[in-house]
């Protein structure tokens, strides 16, 4: 059975990025997280993580349509 929380490392690996790329994406609350522990861990919700990939791809969507690819002019 998967975790409900993951590591920022998991979702570095997950997402192929950087660690440093996820906590940043926490600090600025791009991605939603929590801090545990007497330590203040990172932690990501399995289901937050979804949500933020179902997102990014709505959001590229929308870039796509409102950047169409169009052919070069010949040289």
């Amino acid at each position: 059975m998967e975790g409900r929380f993951l590591l920022l490392s998991d979702v570095a690996a997950e997402l192929n990025v950087t660690d440093s790329q996820v906590y940043h994406m926490v600090r600025s609350g791009e991605l939603p997280a929590i801090k545990v522990g007497g330590r203040g861990q990172w932690r990501v919700e399995r289901v937050k993580l979804e949500e933020y990939i179902q997102g990014k791809y709505a959001e590229t969507a929308a870039w796509v349509r409102e950047n169409p690819l169009t052919e070069r002019e010949p040289e």
